[in-house]
């Protein structure tokens, strides 16, 4: 009697046990590490969780109104983005609002007060000669600062700080030298450092130079710098944030920091040398083999590493403090290192009171850019999460509603399969849950109300997958085929169908995630998403679960509440084909 044939088809109908427990392994281990990581919530964004937005206005320097235009205000919103996401925070939304306004989103979250710091934060960066420098409420004299490290190295190195909240007044710095003398050095120094120079840190500014035969101009110029410089009191907030305004690069400037023992430092500086567009990458690390803690590196381009040996070549020629050189972000001091030799290794190095935080914060500022724009903060309001969580309620309840529906739906017409159904949108609800709140800390991927749109839509394509396989099932019934040899022929039709239009739904979540911008992303990111798994859940689980349940006795003798009882699908039973009795064989005898 011959044997039926064994083929690919028969060996996987026989092994549908390790499908299912590959994806059931995988459910726990996703599960498992959201537990380990701790975070079993999946990240909300703005309209969700509330947050902050911040509306910022372009302020053009003087003589330059044109700079506030179509290119430079995109570039700021390119660098924005840049700068907010490159902090962790995700979902959060940069964008033009007329022609000199940026609104900015930063939903409320890891990271998001430092976002809101560094925002509208112009990190032009500036390293200018120092001239003269004295602990701030001190006398008018340019009494040295202590160096902040020990000894010379071939890296600067200094202290760095974020911009803090006004102090009390720090004790003032006995002069070395009489102050007629540290006078007229200063002023020197200032007239020197009068003439033109070719620094490219200028930006096309050119410093204008003092008549010829006369240093009256110069000279007043310099009194007048150290008149005021006399007056400042760097320990006041208001004063801080207004010295230096509307200088120019190409010009000496007054400015306030922080030394290594905590106390306000005031400085006369000299014109610019090099500026952070020479800087061509700037990082965070943490220097553990010399002690040195948490430092900024920086690498400079190669016009960069020029004017940086150049200027540290001259400074290495003078006296203290004229032989230090002052790393000036946004006016503010933020090391003051000193140099013995040029510096020609094209990198350098600041560190002293960094701590992780604030270097990293620093470190991002220098590597995606200064903003082409200076821009003030018109208004920065708090949203709250309540309209959001009242659509998130309304949406919630829609989909609840449209889930149920899908369940009757499955009870009334396909009865006995509907559990298969249910179980595959289990599995897919569980699938996406655990991904979505992985996702959140390892991508910055944000759930907001778009994207639980994406995640209900989801619903039908899954459950379309279902059908498209039951009714390939039910019309290989139809034709008169048992129920075990009806599932395996009806995959392939079914798998093709399904491939197809899981195809298309993710073609249209790419396009429309690489199209658009915004919260529209996270729909398109959630569909896409969804649109996988669907993939996923019915080819290791779908499948391999009706197979199994095609053993069973009651879907296999076709119960009438199965969903597969022949009558009520019209074929003509019984289920299986049987063989007509052979006639008998009429034999000779011998």
């Amino acid at each position: 009697m011959a044997t039926p044939k064994k083929g690919r088809n028969a060996s996987a109908q026989s092994k549908p046990g390790r499908s299912l427990a590959l994806i059931l392994i995988a459910i726990a281990a996703l599960t498992g590490g959201m537990f380990a990581s701790g975070h079993t919530k999946p990240r909300l964004g703005i309209d969700l969780a509330g947050g902050t937005s911040i509306t910022l206005r372009a302020v053009p320097e003087a003589g330059n109104e044109a700079a506030i235009n179509k290119t430079n205000m995109d570039t700021a919103v390119s660098i924005m983005e840049r700068r907010v996401n490159g902090l962790g925070v995700s979902e959060s939304e940069v964008q033009t609002q007329g022609r000199e306004n940026i609104i900015v989103n930063i939903p409320k979250g890891t990271n998001s007060e430092q976002a809101r710091k560094q925002v509208g934060t112009t990190a032009k960066l500036y390293f200018r000669p120092v001239i003269a420098t004295e602990v701030a409420g001190g006398p008018g004299t340019a009494s040295p600062s202590p160096s902040p490290t020990g000894s010379p190295t071939d890296k600067p190195s200094g202290k760095a700080t974020d911009k803090p909240e006004a102090t009390d007044k720090g004790s003032s710095a006995s002069p070395s030298a009489s102050p007629s003398t540290q006078g007229r050095a200063v002023t020197d120094a200032l007239k020197a450092d009068a003439t033109p120079s070719a620094s490219a840190s200028d930006k096309g500014d050119k410093a204008s130079p003092s008549p010829s035969g006369s240093g009256g101009t110069a000279e007043g110029d310099a009194n007048a710098l150290q008149a005021k410089y006399a007056k400042l009191d760097c320990t006041d907030e208001k004063t801080r944030s207004s010295v230096g305004d509307g200088v120019k690069a190409s010009e000496p400037t007054l400015a306030c920091g922080k030394n290594a023992q905590g106390q306000w430092q005031k400085y006369i500086l000299g014109p610019a040398e090099v500026d952070g567009t020479d800087v061509d990458k700037a990082q965070a690390v943490l220097n553990t083999q010399t002690g040195a803690g948490w430092t900024v590196t920086m690498d400079f381009t190669d016009s960069g590493a020029k004017k940086f040996a150049d200027i540290t070549g001259k400074l290495a020629q003078n006296q203290s403090p004229q032989n230090q050189f002052a790393i000036v972000l946004d006016g503010d001091v933020v090391s003051d290192p000193y140099v013995r030799q040029a510096l020609t290794g094209g990198n350098a190095e600041i560190s002293g009171n960094f701590n992780q935080q604030s270097a990293q914060d620093l470190s991002n500022m220098l590597s995606y850019g200064a903003l082409p724009l200076t821009f003030k903060v018109d208004s920065m309001t708090t949203v709250t999460a309540a309209l959001g969580g009242d659509q998130l309620h309304a949406g919630l309840i829609a989909g609840a509603i449209g889930l149920a529906l899908v369940v009757i739906y499955l009870l009334a017409y396909y009865r006995g399969l509907s559990f298969i159904a249910i179980l595959s949108l289990l599995v897919s609800a569980a699938l996406t849950y655990t991904l979505m709140s992985l996702l959140g800390p390892a991508i910055g991927f944000a759930l907001n109300l778009p994207a639980v749109c994406g995640a209900i839509v989801a619903i039908g394509i899954t459950a379309d997958s279902f059908i498209v396989y039951f009714e390939r099932v039910r019309d290989e019934i139809r034709e008169g085929r048992s129920l075990r040899p009806a599932v395996e022929r009806a995959w392939p039709r079914a798998r093709r169908t399904i491939l197809v239009s899981d195809f298309v739904s993710f073609l249209a979540a790419a396009v429309l995630f690489i199209v658009t911008v915004g919260k529209v992303q996270g729909f398109a990111f959630t569909l896409g998403l969804t649109t996988l798994l669907d993939v996923v859940v019915v080819f290791l689980f779908t499948k391999p679960l009706l197979t199994l349940m095609a053993r069973r006795p009651f879907f296999a003798n076709g119960h009438k509440w199965s969903g597969l009882d022949p009558k009520s699908l019209g074929a003509q039973p019984p289920l299986r084909r049987t063989r007509r009795p052979s006639a008998p064989v009429e034999t000779k005898e011998a």
